[in-house]
């Protein structure tokens, strides 16, 4: 008889009585005859047994004979894709490409102000010599109609350039400076809000341009920073052109609110010698921000090679001896 199985005349007992502990009859029902509580239900848990459950692999060393060797071009392996670098999240623009850049649109846009103001000036000089010959004879309808034409085309494209070719050099002038100041290593003098203030704020822009081009200039020749910047003969003039324009266009704008002949005739005079003025200091501007742009950014010297002789070896030539 197995050990586990009960003797016979002896009751089987259940569970104990989560309450009071005591062990009931298992015939005795639910509930229990002490203190009558419940008697819950037992729980029972499925496992697998030992032989179902599956046997470790065994593990086989196996000699290493070196990497795989393939008699054909295996067909697996890892889709192709080509590396990118990251881009900068916010990429700083190069002042000096962007000076480079407005340099070639400002200088031919400034050639081409010089002949219109040159047009212009020689319109007007050309009004002053019919109002001088219109004092003793009078005037035929076709040279007055003429004179008009011309100087009210030359009057009308003629400032359309020059306020072009303003902007771009004020544009020109904030990059250069700063293209300057990085080839210096040094910090720009003045912002560029600055800057476009000195060029046109009446009163500044006597002094903050020729400054703003004296400090490129400096900074481009490669000159010390803590020396005094000192404009060449160039600049000078150009400054002196430039000032003298300013103060002549102011002239020349309160010299129309008068009224009379002479005034009128007086107005012709200031109109012609403003023009010519204004074509000598474009082609001057010209000159100078050509001259800055390549102290900036100096052209590669271009090399060529050129065969002139073949000689053998030298060993070649002590054979033939």
């Amino acid at each position: 008889m197995p050990p586990s199985a009960p003797s016979p005349g002896v009751a089987r007992l259940g569970p104990p009585c989560p309450r009071c502990g005591r062990r009931a009859p298992a015939e005795g029902g639910p509930f229990c005859p002490y203190c009558g509580r419940y008697l819950a239900a037992l729980r029972w848990v499925a496992e697998p047994p030992p032989s179902a459950a599956p046997a470790a692999p065994a593990r086989v060393r196996v000699r290493y004979t070196g990497p795989p060797r393939y008699r054909t071009l295996p067909r697996w392996g890892f889709p192709p894709r080509r590396w990118e670098p990251p881009e900068p999240a916010t990429p700083t623009p190069d002042p000096l490409h962007g000076a480079r850049s407005t340099f070639g649109t400002l200088v031919p846009l400034l050639w081409a102000t010089v002949a219109v103001a040159l047009l212009a000036a020689g319109a007007e000089v050309w009004r002053y010599v019919l109002l001088l010959a219109s004092r003793d004879n009078a005037l035929s309808a076709g040279e007055v109609a003429a004179s008009d034409a011309l100087v009210g085309s030359a009057g009308t494209v003629s400032p359309i350039l020059t306020v072009a070719a303003g902007v771009l050099l004020i544009l020109w002038s904030v990059r250069a400076s700063r293209a300057a100041a990085d080839r210096a290593g040094v910090r720009p003098s003045r912002s560029p809000r600055m800057v476009v203030l000195g060029w046109l704020v009446p009163g500044l822009n006597l002094t903050v341009p020729g400054s703003v081009l004296s400090e490129i200039e400096h900074c481009a020749l490669g000159l010390p920073v803590d020396q005094r910047p000192r404009p060449s003969r160039l600049l000078l003039v150009w400054w002196a052109l430039w000032a003298a324009g300013v103060v002549l266009s102011a002239v020349v704008l309160l010299w129309s609110l008068r009224t009379g002949v002479q005034a009128r005739a007086d107005g012709v005079v200031l109109h012609a010698v403003l023009d010519l003025l204004a074509a000598v200091t474009a082609g001057v501007t010209a000159r100078l921000v050509t001259r800055l742009t390549r102290l900036l950014a100096p052209a590669r010297p271009r090399r060529r090679e050129l065969l002139l002789s073949v000689r053998p070896p030298a060993a070649a030539r002590a054979a033939r001896a």
